[in-house]
């Protein structure tokens, strides 16, 4: 049976309807959709209001920036310009600074020179005296002006009556005491030694070369003894003629074979291998051997002029005949120099000049 009431609810049309659609879930999605759509499009507007912003923002800065880079770049040329002159004139000022400062080094020289004491400046007037004849010494080779200088100064220390002096003087006595007892060089008399040894080079015999002609050295000719049995045709004085000629041819004779054949002893080797002609250089680079002792003796370097000497008596010795008279001579000539050229010592006033710096310090 049918109830009274379903009937009319079953009599009722109704729609068709898609399965798994709901009619009232619709209108929420499409809100959600919108809702959707407007927040993304503020979101969009803001994002490019804000981006908008942020260029602008950008070339605001940037144009900030191209001014302060257009200004930095004008205040560095102005910094350069500065340095230059900063430069400038720190070295004008560093001129001046220099010249202050020498300026004041010379007036506290002037200002030290005029406050020194008495007797600083008589120390260094004395030293500088000593100094000059020294000098003087060694230009002369003479020792007068060393003692002229010492008796000087010996005055001076005893008019100023000063007791810290006295070391000073008692070194200048003990010098001049040693300058009285040393040799003074006849340097004239070893330059007039040295030039007659110069002139004796040229008669000098070589050893390889022939025999000097020394007519004190040829024997006497014996004269003629008349035989004592003579020819009765012929008379004494034709006897005598043939005689004196028959003597003289057979002198000659004697003589010429004598000069084809000579036999002498050589000790060095090359004295006897050196030619002939060469004896000329050979007496020439004695003399320049010679010359150079001159001017060593001149310059007062006695070193130098005994070792000259020294090579010239061996040249003597080895090339030349040491029995000859006049190499004798010339090698006890040259010994004799070398005798006084050992003996000659330059003098020195080393304890005047100490005493002097020692005072000079104590001032």
């Amino acid at each position: 049976m049918t109830s009274p009431d379903s009937a009319p609810i079953a009599s009722q049309a109704v729609p068709f309807e898609k399965p798994g659609v709901s009619h009232a879930a619709t209108p929420a999605w499409a809100w959600l959709s919108l809702v959707v759509g407007a927040t993304g499009l503020g979101c969009s507007l803001m994002l490019w209001q804000k981006v908008d912003g942020m260029q602008e923002q950008l070339a605001r800065q940037t144009a900030e920036a191209t001014t302060q880079a257009v200004e930095a770049r004008a205040l560095a040329r102005e910094s350069q310009d500065l340095v230059r002159d900063a430069s400038a004139k720190l070295s004008v000022m560093e001129a001046r600074v220099n010249e202050v400062s020498l300026q004041r080094g010379q007036l506290d020289t002037l200002v030290q020179n005029l406050t020194r004491s008495r007797d600083e400046t008589l120390v260094v007037d004395l030293e500088s005296a000593i100094r000059m004849a020294q000098q003087q010494a060694q230009l002369t080779g003479s020792t007068e002006p060393l003692v002229a200088a010492l008796h000087h100064s010996i005055k001076r220390l005893e008019r100023s009556t000063q007791p810290r002096l006295i070391t000073v003087q008692q070194a200048m006595e003990r010098d001049l005491e040693r300058l009285s007892r040393t040799a003074v060089t006849d340097t004239a008399s070893l330059l007039a030694r040295l030039d007659d040894v110069v002139r004796l080079v040229d008669d000098l015999h070589v050893q390889n070369s022939a025999p000097l002609q020394d007519t004190q050295r040829q024997p006497e000719r014996k004269a003629p003894q008349p035989q004592a049995a003579q020819d009765a045709s012929v008379t004494p004085a034709q006897w005598a003629w043939w005689s004196n000629w028959g003597h003289r041819i057979w002198q000659g004779t004697l003589d010429e074979a004598r000069d084809l054949l000579r036999v002498s002893r050589i000790e060095h080797a090359d004295a006897m291998l050196m030619a002939p002609e060469q004896a000329f250089f050979l007496r020439e680079n004695l003399k320049l051997k010679l010359l150079n002792a001159r001017l060593a003796v001149l310059a007062r370097q006695y070193d130098a002029a005994r070792a000259d000497i020294g090579t010239a008596q061996a040249s003597l010795n080895k090339y030349f005949e040491v029995g000859s008279r006049r190499t004798h001579q010339a090698q006890s000539v040259l010994a004799q120099l070398q005798t006084h050229l050992q003996a000659t010592q330059q003098p020195s006033l080393e304890d005047t000049l100490t005493a002097l710096s020692t005072a000079a310090t104590g001032l």
